[in-house]
């Protein structure tokens, strides 16, 4: 079994830049406007891809005998607020034929919904869910969008990088009334007064132990 890639008649060797240069040429020629952009940066090729190609991108991807990338390892999210289509939606193949991977991005903001590709590669379900409950991506053709990794009745999305690291409410379970409550995030300041030569210095009374050290 050959261990290179059959690209154009011939047989590359299934890693080094050359053959992720001419792997790039083929997939674009065959893609036409649906690719955007190409890199290889460490010899790890990257294609951006319009963000309503991505099914037909993945289903090439997939079938064609030169790529062959039918493992589906992940997807998920990046943020860069500062742009316009503040979200990558970044999609890790593998081609077990010819022991080469490939990085797929699209771009997308907070309201346009990048298509799903459950059909293509039905591992993806769990992971566009992941991105719309951590980033707020939205995937239209989903069968099930909705939150995965968070609390009943959360807000925001805690992966933005906009989003505050003590989050907006504090969860806790409340004897009382039998159920879990929300509340407003309180935070104890007492244990944050203090210099950064030591987590343990700066409060007012003296911490069990620390006597030892002016005996």
């Amino acid at each position: 079994m050959s261990n290179g890639i059959a690209i154009l008649g011939h047989t590359q060797p299934a890693s080094g830049h050359a053959a992720l240069q001419a792997l790039a040429d083929h997939i674009a020629a065959a893609l036409g406007p649906a690719v955007v952009e190409r890199t290889i940066v460490r010899d790890e090729l990257t294609l951006v891809v319009q963000g309503s190609d991505i099914v037909y991108a993945t289903t090439f991807l997939r079938d064609d005998p030169a790529c062959a990338f039918r493992c589906f390892l992940d997807l998920c999210g990046a943020d860069y607020p500062n742009r316009a289509q503040r979200f990558d939606v970044v999609y890790h193949l593998l081609s077990l034929r010819h022991n080469a991977r490939i990085r797929v991005k699209v771009r997308t903001d907070e309201t346009t919904p990048v298509p799903s590709v459950i059909d293509v590669f039905p591992g993806a379900n769990w992971y566009e869910r992941e991105a719309y409950d951590l980033y707020g991506i939205l995937f239209s053709g989903h069968p099930d969008l909705r939150r995965l990794l968070t609390d009943y009745g959360f807000e925001g999305h805690p992966l933005r990088k906009d989003f505050p690291l003590t989050g907006f409410v504090e969860v806790r379970y409340d004897t009382d009334e039998a159920r879990v409550v929300y509340e407003p995030v309180k935070l104890t300041q007492e244990f944050r007064n203090f210099d950064f030569l030591s987590p343990w210095e700066g409060t007012d009374y003296v911490l069990p132990g620390d006597e030892k050290t002016t005996a």
